[in-house]
């Protein structure tokens, strides 16, 4: 039985159809996953291009959301690798890196874990990311509200 027999035809038909929604949830939970194991965060992205071009518009804002949170990450990690072998070689005590590397990691996670949030709130909200291509939360105002 779906979902949406249990709702009047008026109400269901208002729905956003869905093609793609089921394989977005399990990318977001991938990359949350990787907090742990890391590997699933390439899985994940390896998902979300596979199944963006088949999904619904409103499902493919969110795919395209994915994939820049992947590829962001890395770059974002590359450059700190850089920059932290770069301190290392400019003679500093080694707990300046090492305490850099702490505070970017921990910045990291949480833009990651607030991207996948606003992710699995608008995709379980049945709405797209506005912003897909955003370097923040894609467009959504964040509080601490109810």
């Amino acid at each position: 039985m779906s979902s949406t027999s249990a709702l009047p035809s008026h109400q269901a038909a208002s729905l956003p159809s869905s093609r793609g929604r089921g394989a977005a949830i399990i990318v977001y939970m991938l990359f949350l996953g990787s907090v742990l194991a890391v590997v699933t965060a390439p899985l994940g992205v390896l998902i979300a291009h596979l199944k963006r071009r088949n999904a619904d518009d409103w499902v493919a804002s969110h795919f395209a959301f994915q994939i820049r949170t992947f590829w962001l990450g890395v770059i974002g990690g590359g450059v700190f690798v850089a920059a932290w072998q770069l301190l290392g070689l400019a003679g500093l005590p080694p707990m300046a890196p090492w305490a850099m590397g702490y505070i970017y990691f921990t910045v990291c996670l949480i833009w990651m874990v607030a991207r996948c949030g606003v992710g699995i709130q608008r995709l379980t909200s049945n709405r797209p990311i506005d912003n897909p291509r955003s370097l923040a939360f894609g467009g959504a105002r964040i509080s601490l509200e109810d």
